[in-house]
């Protein structure tokens, strides 16, 4: 399997230190939970169904017209290069590492984008796939843009993919509210915003013929009762949406100036995590992790994720880490 963010049990093995001593930044992931509603015990104890208040509440909180839950994006994500003949699928890269793996397995060819370098290629490509905001640089790229890239994609029956995985924190980039037009396919989802990626928990959202092949694909009760409830109930709480919004801006850009402070100016970033290129990637991930903090190393190019701390002795703790590493480089 690819390498991800969030692997603890294994650095604590590596490392040999208590897993309860670690500060897990490896993920980007907003390190504060919604509070889990009451399960009744039907959940547990029925085949989940569809249509049970899920749908409405994913429909009114991302304002899409369909939309279809999965067992978290990674489903959708593994399952639709096998809903297209194979072809040519262009990457904006960096990308998120599954997007272009699942694609190639599936027979795909795969040519790796920069931004500069879509519009010469668009012409060419059967499917574009992109992450926005981006994983892991955060790059946003502007809605504008994207839609004048599906028309073009659109016109000739080829597609548009966009992840949306950290876009619950700026909504009003999004083009979730255009998945209905044919070659547009929205993935979004539920674990980073409200902070319960064990739930395993996500949504496509794509013209209904399409989103019907892929229910085909997957299967039947792809999303257990007990999720459908708490998904539910979290996406339904507006007040809590706009405290976890403000709450996440606020922690990125403390952890931005954080790590300025100490040398580290941000290459990029969102409101759920910060992003650092250098050489130095590799040293500092190794001189962290044995102080028991832990955050996601990349190799190409070399760079470090960090996730936001969530309490204020969680960024002393990491403020006096890089001061020590600032010291030991001097």
């Amino acid at each position: 399997m690819l390498e991800h963010g969030g692997r603890l049990q294994r650095a604590v093995r590596h490392y040999g230190i208590a897993r309860e001593q670690w500060l897990d930044l490896s993920s980007g992931i907003a390190p504060w939970p919604y509070a889990i509603p009451p399960i009744p015990l039907d959940a547990w104890a029925r085949l989940p169904e569809t249509e049970d208040g899920l749908e409405q509440a994913a429909r009114a909180y991302y304002g899409a017209a369909q939309l279809l839950p999965v067992a978290g994006s990674q489903a959708a994500i593994q399952a639709l290069p096998h809903l297209r003949a194979g072809g040519r699928v262009g990457v904006l890269a960096p990308c998120y590492a599954e997007h272009p793996y699942a694609w190639q397995r599936a027979g795909h060819s795969l040519v790796e984008l920069a931004d500069e370098q879509v519009e010469q290629a668009l012409d060419t490509l059967d499917v574009l796939l992109l992450v926005n905001p981006n994983n892991p640089t955060g790059r946003t790229l502007p809605r504008a843009r994207l839609l004048d890239w599906h028309a073009r994609l659109a016109a000739r029956g080829a597609w548009l993919v966009v992840d949306e995985a950290f876009m619950d924190n700026t909504p009003q980039h999004s083009v979730v509210d255009c998945a209905e037009r044919p070659g547009l396919i929205v993935l979004r989802s539920f674990g980073k915003f409200f902070g319960l990626a064990g739930v395993r928990l996500g949504f496509v959202m794509a013209e209904q013929t399409l989103l019907q092949r892929l229910a085909e694909l997957l299967g039947p009760w792809t999303v257990p009762g007990p999720t459908r409830v708490l998904g539910q109930a979290c996406l339904a709480d507006a007040a809590a949406h706009a405290a976890q919004i403000a709450r996440c801006q606020q922690a990125s850009q403390r952890l931005a100036e954080l790590l300025g402070q100490t040398g580290l100016d941000p290459t990029g970033g969102c409101d759920l995590f910060q992003y650092v290129r250098g050489e130095q990637a590799a040293r500092l991930h190794e001189f962290l992790a044995r102080r028991g903090i832990l955050v996601r190393l990349f190799e190409h190019p070399q760079a470090l994720r960090f996730g936001l701390p969530a309490t204020p002795v969680d960024e002393q703790r990491l403020r006096h880490a890089l001061a020590d590493y600032q010291k030991e480089s001097a």
